[in-house]
């Protein structure tokens, strides 16, 4: 098998009702169940309109620049999935324009996430079809190679494997693993369903926060009552 140029199944995948699931959550609220130590980077930045990402992933890793892998793997990909492509971050060379999105819009994708750069912004940015990147240019992509598809990649040490669930919101991405989709989420609902009780408190005029003199105290501050 030619490691660095080669095409792998996807032994397995997250389900389209755990995506469903998790669309209604904020991605913060599962980052803080996820103990906050995994994140995508903060350069990889939502370009389209507007709107939650869920699906799992279908993961590229390709030379920087460069495209070709990107189309097999578009051929490939599944209502729902999240193309996630690792490209080096490199900027130099767009990965993806207007006539990409089209067909992933067809194809009902859930999303891609391209750690390089896309073309096309005005047309991306017109559009609800979740597209994050790292940044923008008028250049375009070669089609040469190598690459490899349903590799493990990874983000400023977030590792994203093939099937695992990539969410994606105004705040960033966060790739949860397939192990733990359900420990997660039931983690997260608690969270979400917490804040909803302390905005409707602060609301009412009614919330406190008696943690943080125990905190103070705790840490030794000197000057409180």
């Amino acid at each position: 098998m030619a490691i660095g140029f080669r095409i792998l199944p996807r032994a397995r995948q997250v389900g389209a009702e755990w995506a469903e699931r998790f669309r209604s959550l904020p991605v913060a609220n599962v980052s803080d169940v996820m103990a906050r130590m995994t994140a995508g980077g903060p350069r990889l930045r939502p370009m389209h309109r507007g709107g939650q990402m869920a699906g799992p992933a279908l993961t590229v890793k390709t030379r920087p620049g460069d495209n070709l892998m990107i189309h097999k793997a578009l051929a490939l990909a599944a209502p729902g999935d999240v193309i996630v492509v690792d490209a080096g971050g490199d900027l130099t060379n767009a990965l993806i324009g207007e006539l990409m999105l089209a067909q992933m819009v067809k194809k009902r994708l859930g999303g891609i996430v391209i750690h390089g750069a896309i073309r096309d912004s005005a047309a991306i940015a017109a559009q609800d079809f979740p597209v994050f990147a790292a940044g923008v240019t008028h250049r375009g992509p070669y089609k040469d190679g190598p690459g490899e598809i349903n590799v493990p990649v990874a983000f400023d040490g977030m590792v994203i494997a093939p099937g695992d669930l990539v969410l994606g919101d105004d705040d960033g991405l966060l790739c949860v693993p397939f192990e733990e989709v359900e420990t997660i989420h039931a983690a997260a609902a608690a969270k979400q369903a917490a804040e909803v009780k302390q905005a409707a408190a602060i609301e009412a005029g009614t919330y406190s926060a008696p943690w943080v003199d125990e905190t103070l105290r705790r840490l030794g501050c000197e000057g409180l009552d």
